[in-house]
C-alpha cells in the first residue's frame, strides 16, 4: 500500500519546483508503488513467511533511513517526544503492520493485481469515516462511494475465476479498513514534524509488530533461508530499496513541490500497474470480471475525490 491516499494528502508547500522533477518524481510513485504488490507476491511464493518478509523489509529500511538522517543532519533531528513516538506506534500499526501485512498475508493466494484493485477502495473507507465523525459530503460523493463498494463486491466475487480463498480477501479488505483508519486518525497523533522522521519511526515500530505478528503465528518454523530462492532476495530487496526508501522520498518531495490533484492521480494508475505486472510477469489470470470490477472502483474514487476537490475550492 502506498503511505496515504489522496483524502487525506496535506496541501503543498507553494514551492516552486521544476516540472522534470515533479514528473520524475511522479513517475516514480507510479510505477514503484504499483510494482510492489508484484514483489510482495515474489516474496511469498519464494516461501518467506509474509509477516517475517514484511517485518525484515521496514525494519531494515528503517535503520537504513536513520543512518541516513543521522549522517546528513546529525542524531538529533532523530529525536521525537513520547507523544510523537506513540502517535508514530499507532500509525505504524495500522497502516504496515496491520494494512501492508494484510496485504502480504492474503497475496499467499490472492493475485497482485487484485489486491491492488481491491486496495483502491481506501478513498471510499475514507469517506465513510468522515460520514461517522459528523461529515456531510455532496451527492456526488456517495454517489462515487455506491459506485466503488459495487465494484469491491465485483471483485470479492471474482475471487473465484482466479487462486484467492475467500477469507484471503477478507483479510485483505480488513487490512484496508485498518489503513483507512490510521490514514484518517493520523494528523490528531502528533506525530514528527519531520516526515522523514515520522516514516522512519511508523517504519520501526510497524516492521517490530510484524515480527512479533509473525511470531506467534508460528512463521519461525516456516523460514527456511536455505529454500529461499534467488527471486525472493531480489524481491525483498527491492521492497526495501525501492518500495521503502525511493517512492517514500519521492512522495515526500512531490507533497512539499506539486498539487494535490496531480498527486492523487497514483490511486489510479497503481492497480493498474499492479495488474499489467503481475499478468505479463507472473502470468496472473485477469478475468474480464476483475477488469470491470476494477475500472468500477476507479470510478468510483475518482468521482469522490472529484466531489471533495470542487468542495475545497467552493
Amino acid at each position: 500500500m502506498a503511505s496515504a491516499s489522496p483524502a487525506v494528502l496535506p496541501e503543498s508547500g507553494g514551492r516552486q519546483a521544476s516540472p522534470a522533477m515533479i514528473w520524475s518524481a511522479l513517475g516514480v510513485v507510479y510505477v514503484v508503488w504499483g510494482s510492489t504488490y508484484l514483489a510482495i507476491r515474489v516474496v511469498v511464493e519464494a516461501d518467506i513467511p509474509p509477516m517475517l518478509g514484511m517485518s525484515a523489509r521496514f525494519l531494515i529500511a528503517a535503520v537504513l533511513l536513520a543512518a541516513f538522517l543521522g549522517l546528513k543532519s546529525g542524531p538529533r533531528r532523530l529525536r521525537v517526544t513520547r507523544q510523537e513516538a506513540f502517535g508514530a506506534a499507532v500509525v505504524g500499526l495500522l497502516l504496515l503492520a496491520f494494512g501492508n501485512g494484510a496485504v502480504a498475508v492474503a497475496e499467499q493466494t490472492v493475485p497482485s493485481g487484485l489486491a491492488a484493485l481491491l486496495v483502491a477502495a481506501i478513498p471510499l473507507w475514507l469517506m465513510l469515516l468522515r460520514v461517522a465523525g459528523g461529515d456531510r459530503p455532496r451527492a456526488l460523493t456517495w454517489g462515487g462511494v455506491l459506485i466503488g463498494f459495487a465494484g469491491v463486491a465485483l471483485l470479492a466475487l471474482s475471487g473465484g475465476d482466479t487462486s484467492a480463498k475467500p477469507m484471503s480477501v477478507a483479510i485483505l479488505v480488513v487490512g484496508t479498513i485498518c489503513w483507512a483508519i490510521g490514514s484518517r486518525f493520523s494528523p490528531r497523533l502528533g506525530l514528527p514534524r519531520d516526515p522523514l522522521v515520522a516514516a522512519l519511526y511508523e517504519m520501526a515500530f510497524g516492521g517490530t509488530a510484524m515480527l512479533l505478528l509473525g511470531v506467534l503465528l508460528g512463521e519461525p518454523g516456516r523460514l527456511h533461508l536455505g529454500r529461499i530462492e534467488t527471486p525472493g532476495w531480489i524481491a525483498l530487496g527491492y521492497l526495501i530499496a525501492f518500495g521503502s526508501l525511493l517512492a517514500y522520498t519521492a512522495y515526500s518531495y512531490l507533497l512539499a513541490n506539486a498539487p494535490i490533484s496531480l498527486i492523487g492521480t497514483y490511486a489510479y494508475v497503481n492497480p493498474a500497474v499492479a495488474v499489467l505486472l503481475g499478468w505479463l510477469i507472473l502470468g496472473e489470470h485477469v478475468t474480464w470480471k476483475i477488469l470491470i470490477g476494477g475500472a468500477v472502483i476507479i470510478l468510483g474514487v475518482a468521482l469522490v475525490v472529484t466531489a471533495e476537490r470542487r468542495t475545497s475550492a467552493s
